[in-house]
Formats: structure tokens, sequence, C-alpha cells
């Protein structure tokens, strides 16, 4: 079978990496990169540490607003598909690059894999919320990290193609720690030593594009009693530029700005850190998967095992929330590990079920 599998942005090249190995060992896989995520730090850094195929295509789509990024991804990845002729077309998450080659595939009718379909965190103005639900709603073979992505779509009355497999990211993280701890010169490279300081990063536009919601982080970050070390997403970098609020940071001294990092770096980072804070899905899980308290900067989460299991809590943006997390005791918190399926066989199920699928 001929596959082609549709990436575009960090969190792709990271699910891609396991599940692109099982494929290939069964079908021809056609790897298209969208370049919604472009710069090296952002791309192909990952693609080098993840050792991930080159893709076949990079559509260098670049930034833009959701509507021209979506269009531009459309009107490239068609002519890719019509040219190649998949048998299937398989695409990961929630970002403009899923929605986009769920559109494609859907009007060239041809079968679409979800990788990570049903999570839902009940938020609308989330662009991320929208891109799940739609690319649910046109896949027939939809692969659920967890139970309650599964009773999720259950409940949207979405049973047919749906397959509990586990969380390829889970498989990723079990493969990388050794390489990281063997590799990684991270924590020597930026002065910190394993467990003396804090972690964090921000990205999600609900954070980034209100000014009082990326004031409110700031000043959190700047009152933490503890060295701070802070990754920056270039879009971040350039609206806490804008906003006067870069300059705070980087004068604080016990906080550490650096580039975006590779995932063995910022794996080492994330495992020897003594809390996390962040807005992002993937990280939650990966904090959970370290055994590592994670600070949400979020009112909700799609990840809601991470906070039932006691690793994870929902603060928002308010400084006071904030502050009195970074100041609690995560004990008694569970092991993610016990989580269903959470055992480095994902990406196996996902290539098992494609084999066996009658597309």
């Amino acid at each position: 079978m001929k596959i082609i599998s549709v990436v575009g942005a960090r969190p792709q090249f990271i699910k891609a990496a396991p599940v692109s190995r099982a494929i290939r060992r069964h079908h021809q896989e056609i790897l298209v990169h969208t370049g919604q995520h472009y710069d090296y730090e952002m791309s192909q850094v990952f693609f080098e540490g993840l050792n991930l195929p080159a893709p076949d295509y990079d559509l260098g789509v670049g930034s833009d607003s959701h509507a021209e990024q979506t269009a531009k991804m459309l009107t490239r990845l068609e002519p890719v598909i019509l040219d190649e002729k998949p048998e299937m077309v398989l695409v990961y998450g929630d970002t403009n690059s899923t929605l986009a080659a769920a559109v494609a595939a859907a009007k060239l009718c041809l079968p679409l894999a979800h990788v990570e379909a049903g999570l839902r965190s009940f938020n609308r103005s989330m662009p991320e919320e929208i891109n799940r639900i739609l690319t649910d709603r046109v896949s027939q073979l939809l692969f659920c990290p967890t139970q309650t992505s599964v009773n999720n779509l259950k409940r949207e009355n979405v049973e047919e193609g749906v397959h509990l497999v586990g969380d390829v990211m889970f498989d990723v993280a079990l493969e990388a720690v050794d390489r990281a701890e063997k590799n990684s010169t991270i924590l020597g490279r930026l002065g910190v030593g394993k467990k003396e300081y804090l972690l964090a990063t921000v990205h999600r536009a609900g954070n980034t594009d209100d000014l009082a919601s990326l004031n409110g982080i700031v000043e959190a970050f700047l009152e933490l009693g503890e060295p701070l070390v802070l990754p920056l997403h270039p879009r971040t970098k350039k609206l806490l530029e804008n906003t006067g609020l870069y300059e705070k940071l980087a004068d604080a001294k016990h906080i550490t700005l650096t580039e975006p990092l590779g995932y063995l770096d910022f794996i080492m980072l994330q495992k020897n850190a003594v809390k996390i804070l962040t807005d992002s899905g993937g990280v939650q899980k990966e904090a959970c998967f370290h055994k590592v308290p994670c600070i949400t900067l979020r009112e909700d989460t799609e990840w809601v095992e991470t906070v039932t299991s006691g690793w994870n809590v929902l603060v928002g943006a308010d400084k006071t929330r904030i502050l009195q997390a970074a100041a609690n005791s995560f004990d008694g918190a569970k092991d993610c590990q016990g989580i269903e399926l959470w055992d480095g066989r994902a990406a196996e199920r996902i290539s098992s079920i494609i084999n066996a699928s009658a597309y």
C-alpha cells in the first residue's frame, strides 16, 4: 500500500518518527512536510534527532493567517496527492497541516487515518479544537491515545473505525531517554544542575496574543524563586519583543532564555526539571512520562489523564495561581505509565491496524 503521511509542525515530527518506521516495514510511505514550522530549530533538528526520513515533498507554506496558511496547504497538497495516487492519507494531531490534509483527502475520496483522534478540550476558541473535530469527522481510521478520547468520539456518535492504540509520543520518549542521557550536553551548556531549575514553554495564541494573559505569565516568571529555563518559540519571542516584555525576561538573573531546542536536549531539560510550566499539550504528557510535576498555563486540557493522575494542574494565565502552584507539592501523584496502553507499542498497533484494513 502507498501511504502519504503529512506533517508540518514540531509535535507531528515527534509523533511521526515511530509510526513512519513501523509503516515502512510493510508499506511505501511518501512523507510530505507542509512547511508550517520551517526554522532549523523548529523543523530540521527534529528530523535529525529522531532519525525521521527526509520529506519527499516540502511544500514551503510557512507562517500566515489560519485561512491563508490552510488554503496554501490545500492547493499545494492536492497535486501531490493526485500525482502520487496513494491508497491512504495519514495525519497527526491538530494543526492546520492536519486539517488541510484531511480536507484534501476527503475531497479526493481517499481513506484518511488520524493519529491522536478523539482528543477534546471542549474549548472551541482554540484553533486546534476545530481542527481535531473536523479531521475526526472525515477519518476512516481513528487512532485514539486514551480511553477518554474513545469515549469522546462515542458521545459524538463516531464509533466505526475507532481504535484505542496508546500514545505514540510515549513510544518516542521511551526510545529517546537513554540516547538523551548519553548524547545531550544541554545541562552543561546552560549551566544548570539536575533538579535545580524550572522549565517553561509558552506558545498558544490564547496566551501570546492576549496582552493581559502574556503579562500575567511573564510577571509570574519574574517572581518565581527558582532558576527558570525558557526556550522561546519564534512567534512568542517576536510578541514579547513587540510588547516590551522580552527585555524584562532577559534582564532577570534567574531566567535563562534559549532558542527552540532539539528533542533530545528538551527531553533532558524536562526529565531533570523540578517542575514544568507550559501551555503545550505534548509537554503536559511528556512531563507525566518523566514524573515531573506540570503547571499548565491554560484553563482546560485535552489530556485529562495527566490531571487525574495528579501530575498536572490547570492554572490559566493568572499570576497568583501560577505562583501558588509553583510553590505547592505534588506528592501522591500516580504513575502515568499506568494509563491503558501507554506502553511504548502504539506505533506497532497503528501499523498492524493499517495492515489489516480493507482500504
